[in-house]
């Protein structure tokens, strides 16, 4: 009988997440006849209680809003890049008696995404929203060198986890509130919930952009970036990546990412 396994994405809404569809993609190209991914609703006030049920076949979890903070309290360590973000989106379960552990595969999304569509080294950065995924593209844009990025948000009295993250990471952003027409930029990444960019507007010019939500997909501000001349980036692009990086701490094996982003194609409307 196969060695069955179990993994899940929590999150609340959840109705909507690609995950199953890449991780199961992932376990079929794998050969991982006994694993089973699963979509399940969950809160911050109940994250403890379903972690602490979880028997010894749980591997992992993936973590979605608004829960990329709270799995911190939840896990017995927590790594590095973690830490020094301020979130995770990953907890490892190695079995009865182990110990939980946080990590965050979002930053090599996001970091991935944004080099496959060709930013290298951006002068000018744009980061939009102050959450979690917000402070996991900080750490993104170091990794590509941008270490003084504009940071926009709706509330400046919001951002103290964000700035922490920040000093810790050794970025110095600019904190500034208001979201209206955008100031130009190399590079564009809006971690904001779905609705909150529609309106916005990206300068002309040779900008990249990244919105992170991506049902329904092209979003308003993509379709009018992409209008605008932009090279816009699907928030798919760093589901794919940040899963695929889940899949090789979940399983111990590389990512099948060709079978992956084939799934996630056959999703997708034409």
């Amino acid at each position: 009988m196969p060695d069955k396994r179990r993994a899940a994405v929590l999150g609340r809404p959840i109705g909507h997440s690609l995950s199953p569809v890449l991780h199961s993609a992932a376990y079929r190209a794998l050969g991982l006849a006994g694993w089973r991914y699963e979509a399940v609703d969950c809160g911050e006030a109940e994250l403890a209680g379903l972690v602490a049920g979880l028997g010894p076949e749980w591997v992992g979890l993936s973590l979605t809003m608004p829960l990329k903070r709270a799995v911190l309290a939840v896990a017995d360590e927590v790594s590095p890049l973690a830490t020094a973000v301020g979130a995770a989106n990953t907890l490892l379960l190695p079995g009865a008696g182990g110990r939980r552990r946080a990590d965050n595969t979002d930053v090599a999304g996001l970091a991935a995404a944004l080099r496959e569509a060709g930013v290298d080294r951006p002068d000018r950065a744009l980061l939009l929203g102050a959450g979690g995924t917000a402070q996991a593209a900080l750490a993104a844009l170091r990794e590509l060198g941008a270490t003084a990025p504009t940071v926009l948000v709706r509330d400046t009295g919001r951002t103290a986890e964000l700035r922490a993250a920040a000093e810790r990471l050794g970025v110095t952003p600019a904190v500034r509130a208001g979201l209206g027409d955008l100031p130009p930029a190399d590079v564009v990444i809006s971690t904001l919930p779905a609705g909150a960019a529609d309106e916005l507007r990206v300068a002309p010019g040779d900008t990249a952009v990244l919105d992170v939500v991506y049902a329904p997909w092209p979003t308003p501000f993509a379709a009018r970036a992409a209008a605008g001349g932009a090279r816009v980036v699907s928030g798919l692009a760093m589901l794919l990546h940040q899963a695929a990086a889940q899949v090789e701490l979940m399983t111990g094996r590389p990512a099948p990412l060709d079978a992956m982003r084939a799934a996630l194609a056959g999703r997708m409307p034409s």
